[in-house]
């Protein structure tokens, strides 16, 4: 007897956001939207970074203190995307160009900081232990973070926004963070403390990198970030990516 093929349903992918007309009715509602967006990620990011640091100076857990830390530059570039889709700035292109900017410009705000902590860590050892709150905490980023990320992204290409897109690159990455702060975690108590700072040194490398992408004004908003795949089904932006 041949074997019977059993028949496989396709998951659809999403399909892409479209960019609307500036100004119009359902542009001004989805910033709106995008303002509201900014203001949740602005709380939540408050209490998620008092909690993280409370729970990586209890742990000594490097990865963790620069995810919690990390939460309030976040919450900086939350405000921005509130600055900027305030007020008759709404449907200034100046203004999205200078939050763009100001966006690209927080992602660098921690990075000589973990860095140099790191290395330092690494050569010099690191007494990382355990903490139950440090992985409950950075547990609910892993879930929460990629929900937010997604929605600014497709915000901020239904916008034409970078500043926007920019934002939900960062949540995006603090999912990241909050991973490798949890792997960080789990190792500390399994005996394996060298993975906290080569966690720390990874995520350096990778809020320097969209740094410069949103810098030089290559839109976060088609193309997914380092480390994901691409939700509208591109292959990649390459070359010709310029969205802004």
């Amino acid at each position: 007897m041949s074997p019977v093929e059993l028949p496989v349903v396709a998951t659809p992918s999403p399909p892409p956001a479209v960019s609307l007309p500036r100004g119009d009715a359902e542009w001004l509602r989805v910033a709106r939207r995008a303002r509201a967006l900014s203001w949740v990620s602005l709380a939540w990011m408050t209490v998620e970074g008092v909690v993280g640091l409370i729970a990586g100076l209890d742990a000594n857990a490097l990865s963790v203190i620069v995810w919690a830390a990390s939460s309030f530059v976040e919450g900086l570039a939350a405000m921005i995307v509130i600055w900027r889709f305030s007020g008759s700035r709404t449907l200034s292109e100046r203004s999205e160009r200078t939050a763009q900017r100001w966006v690209a410009g927080s992602f660098l705000v921690l990075v000589p900081f973990f860095v140099y902590e790191a290395i330092h860590r690494l050569i010099a050892g690191s007494d990382t232990t355990a903490s139950v709150l440090g992985i409950a905490v950075t547990a609910s980023a892993i879930v929460l973070m990629p929900a937010l990320g997604w929605a600014k992204l497709r915000l901020g290409e239904r916008l034409g926004s970078g500043a926007t897109a920019g934002e939900g690159v960062q949540n995006l990455m603090c999912a990241a963070q909050a991973a490798a702060a949890l792997i960080a975690l789990v190792g500390a108590a399994a005996g394996i403390g060298v993975i906290d700072p080569i966690a720390a040194l990874l995520i350096a490398a990778i809020a320097v990198k969209e740094s410069m992408k949103l810098w030089n004004g290559e839109g976060a908003e088609c193309c997914a970030p380092v480390g994901f795949s691409d939700r509208t089904g591109e292959e990649g932006c390459g070359s010709e990516c310029d969205c802004c």
